[in-house]
């Protein structure tokens, strides 16, 4: 059962991993289209295996205590990341998971390079760290409203016409370190299509219950679409690596999105070798003895 997830959507993954982004176009990605084979019945069947799989290749990580899985979702406002992110990590250990959702900089986090508030919340060694949104929105929101540069205390002359290729280049360094030392990085990017984001806009304002859920900023944001097409485009062409990939997925139909990310996260952990740890003869006559003890005590 654990493996009926890769095995049976390992196929799907290809098109939708990015490791060498030099060509990457959005324009070949669709965010409604999934594959003739993908069927939304036997998607739903597979993602409670999936999450079961996750559960128990989490555990091992956890015990081996070796290796850290950072995940990193990014997309535009109701492509569904909590969504992803209740559905797809609900088997998973609290005690092994660090989950932040990366709002506007505070004071204290203007007052420090902008990977800061990111590198002190990577996940430690065992656990599973998920960013909701990240340091990328240094080169999406910061890049289309270039007047946040300013809030950022950075010396003026460094902000230059190349600071755009500058911060890729910066964080491909980054996540190239943290592979290094251990820290496996799988970047989603949950590809939604314009029409679709006003659908589940309007479907928020319909229902009392998600009002909270929607601002005023949500629609004003959507004047700069095609800007924040082009930030996306370009941060993964110069961010996709084999050692940090996005997956660009299609995010219109939800079902599909959950699936093919549990996939990801499930392909990604089972080329870990996630074992528990073996017992060595100290260890086990340590537990002789206690077994020894319990089972003789007097009361």
């Amino acid at each position: 059962m654990a493996n009926e997830v890769p095995v049976g959507l390992k196929s799907l993954l290809k098109p939708y991993r990015i490791d060498g982004g030099r060509k990457f176009s959005l324009r070949d990605h669709d965010p409604a289209r999934v594959p003739k084979q993908a069927n939304k019945k036997r998607a739903l069947e597979l993602l409670p295996q999936g999450i079961e799989a996750l559960a128990q290749m989490q555990d091992m990580l956890y015990a081996q205590n070796l290796w850290a899985i950072l995940l990193i979702f990014q997309a535009p406002d109701a492509a569904g990341k909590d969504s992803v992110i209740k559905h797809v990590m609900s088997g998973i250990n609290p005690q092994g998971c660090q989950v932040y959702s990366f709002k506007q900089p505070s004071a204290e986090e203007l007052d420090h390079d902008y990977m800061w508030r990111s590198a002190v919340r990577l996940p430690e060694r065992g656990r599973i760290g998920i960013f909701n949104r990240s340091y990328y929105e240094e080169v999406l929101v910061v890049r289309v409203h270039k007047e946040l540069l300013t809030r950022q205390h950075i010396p003026p002359k460094l902000i230059t016409k190349r600071i755009w290729r500058e911060r890729y280049e910066d964080i491909s360094s980054f996540e190239h370190y943290l592979s290094r030392n251990g820290i496996v990085i799988r970047k989603f990017y949950l590809h939604l299509s314009h029409r679709e984001q006003k659908r589940r806009f309007l479907k928020r304002l319909d229902d009392p219950d998600k009002n909270w859920k929607f601002s005023i900023s949500d629609v004003t944001e959507r004047d700069h679409w095609n800007e924040y097409m082009t930030a996306y485009e370009e941060m993964i062409r110069y961010t996709a690596t084999p050692y940090a990939p996005w997956f660009v997925i299609p995010a219109d139909k939800k079902w599909f999105t959950r699936i093919v990310v549990a996939a990801a996260v499930v392909d990604a952990m089972r080329d870990l070798d996630l074992h528990y740890p073996k017992v060595d003869r100290e260890k086990r006559e340590e537990l002789f003895t206690a077994r020894h003890q319990l089972l003789h005590e007097k009361r």
